[in-house]
Order: structure tokens, then C-alpha cells, then sequence
């Protein structure tokens, strides 16, 4: 009897750990192994492949739970399509975790987890921004005291937690060698804000740089700088930068990457979004305020250093302020005022509300972008548009003072706003 067997001499290796049953199989076949063809092949050590050949199982690797994983289901409701608030970046998700829900990981370590879970990955994938490194050019470095940059992060929408859609604009100065930055928050962006904005920040540097960069806003150029002109400046910033001695240097028209240090500050604004619906806008004036102050204290990525530390050595290569009474002349008009017992200031015959506290006390008063703008040490405490109500309660003012006058009153939200809609007072 002649029995014929179809023998397969052929053996795929996918792995390493393959190289143990293809010992086995060329051992019977009575074949001697290639050790170094295989080394080569599989861009391994020649002593690797005889320690696998010879059955040497790795450890299998004990998939540990991450520390985020608790964080997952609040993760996909921030990016679920029924939500108000957008990340635009992995960090600004990132931080607003940290602040707001007790995150306690690295930014990479968090890049990574949402890199390794794909419903989260494509949140990011579908709206990508482009790099500010892909527009740059050649990177310039000022000496200390030389150079500020000048922007607006302009015309960002934003739903108040009352549900009013605004759309806010936020001034942004950049000084040059420190990267010092100063943020301030405003309805429009006219002229009389912008001079207000520069001359505060210039009196909180202690200082004036010697150059101001800036686009072509309206506010500034009459005309725009072009490769064919030199631009005009228009006469009340021209003589608002003699007043103060420093000069304009307007960019060219359709070039930002010039401002580039200003540019690249914009995107840490997008981190606004992940508040939207959470604060009204007094509430946001003090986030943004916060925010900057923790830009000013983290590690720059571009200098590896510190703004607010490099600032203390920069402050003191900035040229003198002119005299108080030229830099006031700027300001936006801020006069004082009297709270009186119901928590109450008054404005053109009408009252608006603070929050309970300033009974009795003198505060700061601002008027513009049809807004009134209400200071304690120089610390924003309310915000109300201009009413022809004689009453205008905003409503957390109002239950706060329930709350101190009937602690024990089972429902004060509920009464607040039927008493409020009986005095016709209710502010949204």
C-alpha cells in the first residue's frame, strides 16, 4: 500500500513569539534555522530570536484602569452634540477639567487617553485648526522694553447662563520679550475702549514700550499699510502714541504672522468656549481676567521661561508714563457711587443691583457700549445693560439677599423670582 501525504512546508511568522512552533516545525523537516536571516528580517538582535526559538514567553501586560476612566462619562457628555460648550483643543478640555471636576493627570497623559479613545479622538479630528507654526516665517526676538503687540480676539459669540447671545471682543497686548500678556474683555471694539484699554495697561506695566505692532484695524490706520504704502495713522491714535512716546508700527495688510507672538496668545482665548452658557457677563470679565493671570504664570512653550517672572526684569527697561492728567484723559469715565440699603445704585433715575455686601459703600462706575460697568477696588462686581426699567435686579443679586434675610425659607429661587416678576424687576 502506497500512502502519499501532503506535507506544507510553508510557516508564516507573524510574531516573535512564532519563532518556538517554527523551531519545532524545521526540526522535523530536519532543516537548519537562518538565525541571522531572520535577525534581519525582523529587525531583531541575532540573541533575541535565540532566546524565542528556545520558548521564551513575555509577561503579558496587565491592562491597567487609567485614572481617567472616571472621568469618561462626564468627558462625553462636554462633547456630546447636545452640548453648549466647545473644545477646540485637547488642552482646553484638559484644563477645564482640572478646574472644574478635580482632574489630576499631565496634559500629555490626557492627550494620549483621548488619542486612545476614538469617540473622543473624532470630537478633535473634525475641526482641526491650523497651526500658527505652518503661517509663521522667521521668528524675531525683541530686547527687553522694545516691543508690545497689539489685537482683538474679535466678535466671539456667547450664550450668558441667562440665555442672552452676545457677541464679545477681547483686547490682547503682548509685550515682546517677557510675552507678558494683558486681556480685557469689551462689547465693542471703538476707539475710546482701545485707548482706555492701552492707557490701564500701560499704568499696570509701570511703563510704555518703545514700539506698539498692530494690524490695520480702523481704530488705529486711516489707511492701511501695503507693499505700495506706508499707511497713514489716523490724528487721535497718532496723537495718543506721541502722548505717550512710543511708535506705531502698523504690519502689512494680510500678513498676522508679523504679530505673531499676539497671534499665537489668540488661541488660548478659544478656551472661552467651554464656558458657554456658564456665566454671565461680569462673571466672564473675571474669568478672562483669570485666565490671563494663569497664562502670565505657566512656561511659555516658545521661551521655556515664565512671562511674569521675565516681566519683573522687562518693567524696568520701559520708557516713563506721561503725567496723570494726560494718561486720565484716555480713560473711559469712571466716577463713584453710593449703594444704598437695597443693594441698589442708581443710574439716570433708575436703580440697578450689586450683590449684597456693598451697603453703604462707594463704588466704581462705568459707562459705555450701552453698558454699566460696576467696580469695588478696582474688582468688576456687576454689569447691567441700560435700562428704562426703574428697577433691574439681576436675580442671583436677589436670592442672595433672601437667602441672608429668610435662611430658613424652603425655596428661595422660587420666591425670588415670583417676587421679582411682581415688582416687574426681573432682569435677563
Amino acid at each position: 500500500m502506497k500512502i502519499q501525504l501532503d506535507i506544507t512546508t510553508e510557516f508564516t511568522i507573524n510574531s516573535l513569539t512564532d519563532l518556538a512552533k517554527f523551531k519545532q516545525v524545521m526540526e522535523h523537516l530536519n532543516m537548519k534555522i537562518n538565525k541571522s536571516k531572520l535577525a534581519r528580517d525582523m529587525g531583531v538582535d541575532r540573541r533575541t530570536i535565540d532566546k524565542y526559538l528556545n520558548g521564551f514567553i513575555p509577561k503579558k501586560k496587565r491592562n491597567k484602569p487609567s485614572k481617567i476612566d472616571e472621568f469618561s462619562p462626564i468627558i462625553a457628555s462636554l462633547l456630546s452634540e447636545d452640548s453648549k460648550q466647545v473644545f477646540y483643543y485637547r488642552r482646553n478640555l484638559w484644563q477645564y477639567l482640572k478646574d472644574n471636576h478635580g482632574l489630576v493627570c499631565g496634559q500629555s497623559t490626557f492627550r494620549r487617553y483621548i488619542a486612545n479613545t476614538p469617540e473622543f479622538q473624532a470630537y478633535f479630528e473634525k475641526d482641526e485648526r491650523v497651526s500658527m507654526n505652518k503661517m509663521s516665517g522667521i521668528r524675531f526676538e525683541t530686547r527687553m522694553g522694545q516691543q508690545a503687540q497689539l489685537d482683538w480676539k474679535e466678535s466671539i459669540p456667547y450664550e450668558t447662563k441667562d440665555g442672552e447671545q452676545v457677541e464679545i471682543n477681547v483686547a490682547v497686548l503682548v509685550l515682546g520679550y517677557s510675552r507678558m500678556r494683558f486681556f480685557y474683555m469689551s462689547i465693542s471694539k471703538s476707539q475710546a475702549v482701545l485707548l482706555s484699554f492701552l492707557t490701564e495697561t500701560f499704568e499696570k506695566m509701570g511703563g510704555v514700550p518703545e514700539e506698539l505692532v498692530t494690524d490695520n484695524m480702523k481704530t488705529v490706520m486711516d489707511e492701511a499699510r501695503t507693499t505700495q504704502s506706508a499707511g497713514k495713522v489716523n490724528a487721535k491714535f497718532a496723537q495718543f502714541a506721541k502722548d505717550f512716546g512710543f511708535q506705531v508700527k502698523p504690519c502689512l495688510a494680510g500678513r498676522p504672522q508679523t504679530k505673531g507672538k499676539v497671534e499665537t496668545t489668540m488661541k488660548l482665548l478659544d478656551e472661552i468656549h467651554a464656558y458657554q452658557g456658564k456665566f454671565n457677563l461680569a462673571e466672564l470679565h473675571a474669568y478672562i481676567e483669570e485666565l490671563c493671570n494663569r497664562v502670565n504664570h505657566e512656561l511659555h512653550q516658545g521661551t521655556n521661561k515664565i512671562p511674569i517672572l521675565e516681566f519683573q526684569k522687562e518693567r524696568n527697561h520701559l520708557r516713563q508714563l506721561p503725567t496723570e492728567p494726560i494718561r486720565d484723559s484716555y480713560k473711559i469715565d469712571h466716577k463713584l457711587v453710593k449703594v444704598n440699603a437695597s443693594s441698589m445704585i442708581s443710574y439716570k433715575a433708575n436703580q440697578y443691583s450689586v450683590p449684597p455686601g456693598y451697603q453703604g459703600k462707594k463704588v466704581g462706575l462705568q459707562v459705555y457700549d450701552d453698558q454699566l460697568w460696576i467696580y469695588y477696588n478696582m474688582e468688576l462686581i456687576a454689569q447691567h445693560k441700560i435700562s428704562d426699567v426703574k428697577l433691574n435686579y439681576q436675580q442671583a443679586h436677589y436670592e442672595e439677599m433672601l437667602e441672608k434675610a429668610m435662611p430658613d425659607y424652603p425655596d428661595i429661587n422660587d420666591l425670588a423670582k415670583r417676587n421679582l416678576a411682581a415688582m416687574g424687576a426681573m432682569y435677563k
